[in-house]
């Protein structure tokens, strides 16, 4: 019996180890942060600084009425690019939705598939899709009109093997709400700790939590400025990740202030892992 006890206490106590801090959490960046978005370039540089992994910007229409990652060679040298560097391309951004609302325009839903499409094709498993601008849910009828678009887009990538990243400027409340109408498992929130503070003035720790690890699939960090010189509380909101038992990856999505994107990407990439050490 005693034998027995000091199994399970040391197996618990082996968990609590595996538990703490943010070891589960991985870092990467969006290629239009390195300066080359839509361009295999971007792999090059981001393993270069020390980064575990990209998120691939799927473009605008092209010419041929296609969102420019639909391009099966762009496709290949990404890819390629990928498998040379050693570094998984993580997650897609349909920045297309910028231009065609979901909440409004049928054609939305064409590009949202094309995006499902193209993140199957290049393994990166979660496609983000974007509610910004003219395109933001800024009413509760512009929220209710999203869902149905939303199931159809989720029963596609639920085909695919994709994970929907629905971003937004919605507090968590309003997150759930729609998740929970929309009722599948390949629609997520990808949480922008950045807006949250500075666009929707929400507590980002707190939604954090409310959200939970099986509602997040993925993390924006920025602020106004380099990491830890703003508003956001990168600790408090490290500190929830931790909380929630979140495994993934955070991608950087920060600016340039001193217009040097190499020197000033490394320095809040440098900024982070310093914080996420100091998390117990």
């Amino acid at each position: 019996m005693e034998l027995n006890r000091r199994k399970f206490l040391g197996a618990a106590a082996a968990a609590s180890v595996a538990r703490a801090g943010v070891g589960g959490v991985k870092i990467g960046v969006m290629d239009g942060i390195t300066g080359k978005a839509s361009d295999p370039a971007s792999v090059e540089i981001a393993k270069r600084l020390g980064f575990q992994g990209l998120q691939v910007t799927l473009g605008k229409a092209a010419s041929d009425g296609h969102l420019k990652l639909m391009d099966a060679s762009l496709q290949a040298h990404f890819l390629e690019a990928s498998k040379s560097h050693k570094l998984p391309l993580v997650s897609t951004y349909i920045d297309m939705l910028h231009v065609s609302c979901l909440k409004a325009d049928p054609a939305a839903v064409k590009w949202g598939v094309e995006g499902i499409e193209i993140t199957k094709k290049m393994g990166a498993k979660i496609l983000m899709l974007v509610f910004f601008g003219k395109c933001a849910l800024s009413s509760r009828a512009e929220m209710d009109a999203v869902v149905a678009p939303l199931k159809e887009l989720s029963a596609e990538a639920e085909r695919a093997g994709v994970i929907l990243g629905f971003e937004n400027t919605i507090p968590a409340e309003d997150d759930i709400r729609i998740l929970d109408a929309v009722g599948s498992k390949s629609l997520k929130i990808y949480y922008d700790i950045g807006n949250a503070t500075n666009l929707y003035n929400v507590d980002a720790a707190n939604e954090i939590h409310l959200l939970g690890r099986n509602r997040i699939c993925q993390f924006h960090f920025k602020d106004k400025g380099y990491l830890g010189t703003g508003k956001v509380d990168v600790h408090a909101c490290l500190e929830s990740i931790r909380d929630i038992e979140f495994e993934g990856y955070i991608v950087l999505e920060t600016s340039a202030p001193a217009k040097e994107i190499e020197g000033d990407l490394s320095r809040n990439l440098d900024y982070l892992r310093k914080v996420m050490k100091s998390i117990r």
